[in-house]
């Protein structure tokens, strides 16, 4: 399946929307999207993921790096998780490191 990912910035809140599957091939357009979030001091970060269909370990660590990049100060809510995405997500614990929040 193809991946897209999209950036729209308005005032401090950058919201980044994914489609397809987030693995090792395609975490490297996300890792873009989360620079140029930083980038533009972004202090709210939603990641939509409702047309995400798989999220890999690679994917996970993506959104590690965006943890990372973005810095605590910053709300991370990743939206509109799939089961399989949001299982993955609670499995590894990433759920309290960021808001899962249901679309």
């Amino acid at each position: 399946m193809s991946f897209d990912a999209t950036l729209n910035l308005t005032g401090e809140v950058a919201t980044i929307e994914l489609k397809g599957e987030l693995d090792a091939s395609t975490a490297p357009r996300f890792h873009d999207l989360i620079e140029d979030a930083a980038g533009a001091g972004a202090l709210r970060l939603d990641i939509h993921v409702s047309r995400l269909s798989y999220l890999s370990s690679a994917g996970l660590r993506s959104l590690v790096f965006a943890r990372q990049k973005m810095g605590d100060e910053v709300r991370i809510s990743v939206v509109g998780a799939t089961e399989p995405v949001s299982r993955t997500i609670r499995l590894a614990g990433f759920d309290h490191s960021i808001d899962l929040i249901d679309a």
